[in-house]
């Protein structure tokens, strides 16, 4: 068995899904909704309408929600493969883990302790 047929599952999902992709967004494209108007081109962002500001700043609750929800990302993608191969690790990939949890657990305490996760 090569190396080249044991990725062809991956190639063959990774092809399905781009063709998936593209045919939903075509169906979308000529099935959706064409309604334009006034209202419905004027840009907003964050649930506030701009007042034509181009250095207008944005409160930092937004960046520090964004901080948290990238150090939970990050905690799943690094989790997932180590309880994958949790026995194949034995202790080491435990305290390792455990390490990055408690990390990641204090990262989250002083989040919680500057009030980043509170929204007004």
């Amino acid at each position: 068995m090569s190396i080249a047929s044991g990725y062809l599952p991956i190639l063959i999902m990774i092809v399905l899904g781009l063709i998936l992709a593209g045919a939903f967004s075509c169906i979308g494209l000529f099935l959706g909704p064409k309604l334009r108007g006034e209202v419905k081109e004027t840009p907003f962002e964050s649930g506030l309408l701009r007042d034509g500001m181009a250095g207008h700043r944005y409160d930092v609750k937004f960046y520090m929600t964004a901080l948290v929800f990238l150090i939970f990302d990050v905690e799943v993608v690094f989790l997932y493969p180590w309880a994958v191969q949790i026995r194949e690790l034995g202790w080491f990939g435990f305290v390792a883990s455990s390490v990055f949890l408690g990390i990641l657990i204090l990262g989250l305490a002083y989040d919680w302790k500057k009030g980043a996760l509170e929204w007004e």
